[in-house]
């Protein structure tokens, strides 16, 4: 099993923060106290906090990164590595005590950038880009730059990888094989239910439709603040902030849910599940949901050790929180802001550096198979990154078996984005902070149960959108309807 693969973790459960402490501690602009470039003069050292499981080899594979940066650069690099769980409010708490970092992994999901940008803790770029960072402004898709802004500013520097977000059904071909189904004609969530029942009357051992907690229905909206009942529909034309509990669309796909839920589809404990990893380890399990990229079916295979399908469950649209998924920022207490530049322009342009802190040592945790294609070698399990998280993907070697054109096939998936429409939106939610805590707590009572389809939504639908309302949610879609009223009147949308 390729070890690599298993850093393919397209959009991990949704964990953005609502409300975080965070203080600014120094400008938001860069100072001019960088150390002297290359050779000659003393190396600085930069600390990069980011997220992943810490891994056994990181010391020993920074210290090749430091010997090639230091040649390059001046700088050597200390890598610090939070896990999964526990980053954002680690993070939160050593950026509002002001614990030395240069360089913090952020995104719409872990840490988050928008608001963790607007309390201060991080450093304005948008003259860093220009003096050190030029080459990463030529590489990156314009639409990541400035549908990563906010206030009109760069905060952050975001990966180049795909752009757009497109949901698919995935697919354990052995049974798709096994009972001769057909995934062609699915689609909606309703066109899922010949093929699960087949599985279910057939495979009493397998789980048929495998989920965790976060699940959610696909449904055509795009979310103020994301898996938060309140959106705008895709084909809006006045921007109207809708609750989407007491929309048709939802309420239609509870109700299938709950229908896969009580035929057995699902399993008993969906909404207290943290995780399927087992299940996807097993193999035993027949379908499920992810957001895609081009060749996903091959990375999924690859990291689980047998074939896995798929097929579209929605558009690919570039949302705030796809454009914002990845991003390395540069922290407000930074002493070297300058190197700090340095550091991610030459991460994001020089496929040597980009290569080695995603992939470790040549020779010892893989080995080049061909001039762009590698192969993983056993001490891989020593240093197995997320590539999501570490910078530019389109300059990370090929796996054997990866075709040739993977990367003009990523270009091409980023072209068929469709703006969705609150892109570039991003809701201050200053003025509503307790209302947020409020709503959040509701959120934690009842949306699992209702969107994995473990409780009937006649019968619990009502009772949330009660205790939504009571706990604020119209003040805080009355103040997001008013924000994206004069961001359009600004923007000319």
């Amino acid at each position: 099993m390729s070890s690599k693969r298993k850093k393919f973790s397209l959009m991990l459960a949704s964990l953005m923060a609502l409300t975080l402490l965070v203080s600014a501690c120094g400008g938001k602009n860069a100072s001019n106290n960088a150390a002297g470039d290359g050779k000659g003069e003393k190396p600085v050292e930069l600390l990069w906090y980011t997220i992943g499981t810490p891994q056994k080899d990181t010391d020993k594979v920074m210290e090749e990164v430091s010997k090639y940066t230091k040649e390059k650069i001046g700088v050597t690099v200390k890598m610090k590595q939070i896990d999964f769980g526990d980053y954002t409010q680690k993070m939160q708490v050593m950026a509002a005590s002001g614990e030395p970092m240069d360089i913090m992994f952020t995104c719409s999901w872990a840490f988050d950038y928008v608001q963790n940008a607007r309390k201060g803790a991080f450093m304005e770029l948008d003259d860093l880009l220009k003096t050190h960072g030029q080459d990463i402004v030529k590489t990156l898709d314009p639409a990541f730059l400035e549908g990563s802004k906010v206030d009109g500013h760069n905060y952050g520097i975001p990966a180049n990888k795909e752009l757009p977000a497109q949901e698919v059904w995935r697919f354990n071909k052995e049974f798709l094989d096994k009972y001769n189904l057909d995934m062609k004609n699915v689609r909606s969530l309703e066109s899922l239910e010949p093929l699960l029942k087949t599985v279910k009357e057939n495979e009493p051992n397998i789980t048929p439709f495998a989920m965790d907690k976060t699940y959610m229905p696909v449904i055509p909206y795009d979310y103020v603040i994301e898996k938060l009942p309140m959106a705008v529909s895709m084909d809006t034309k006045d921007y109207k902030v809708v609750n989407v509990l007491e929309s048709p669309e939802l309420k239609a796909a509870l109700k299938t849910m709950n229908k896969y839920y009580k035929a057995g589809y699902i399993s008993a404990e969906a909404a207290t599940t943290t995780s399927t990893d087992d299940l996807m380890k097993s193999g035993k399990w027949f379908l499920d949901r992810a957001s895609t990229q081009p060749f996903a079916d091959n990375l999924w295979s690859a990291s689980y050790g047998y074939p896995v399908v798929s097929t579209p469950a929605g558009d690919p649209y570039i949302y705030n929180w796809s454009v914002m998924g990845s991003m390395q920022a540069i922290s407000a207490n930074s002493k070297y802001p300058e190197k700090a530049m340095e550091f991610l322009n030459l991460l994001n342009t020089d496929p040597v550096l980009r290569n080695m802190v995603d992939s470790g040592i040549e020779g010892v945790h893989y080995e080049k198979v061909g001039d762009n294609v590698m192969k993983n070698l056993d001490e891989s399990k020593n240093y197995d990154m997320p590539t999501f998280s570490l910078g530019n993907i389109m300059i990370t070697y090929l796996n054997e078996g990866d075709p040739a054109n993977k990367w003009d096939e990523f270009k091409k998936f980023n072209d068929s984005g469709i703006n969705a429409p609150l892109l570039g939106f991003n809701f201050d939610t200053s003025k509503v902070t307790t209302e947020l805590a409020a709503v959040q707590n509701v959120k934690e009572e009842y949306w699992s149960a209702l969107m994995t389809g473990t409780v009937d939504p006649d019968q619990y639908l009502p009772k949330a959108i009660e205790k939504f309302k009571a706990a604020g949610l119209d003040k805080i879609m009355a103040e997001a309807q008013r924000q994206i009223d004069e961001w359009r009147a600004s923007t000319g949308k």
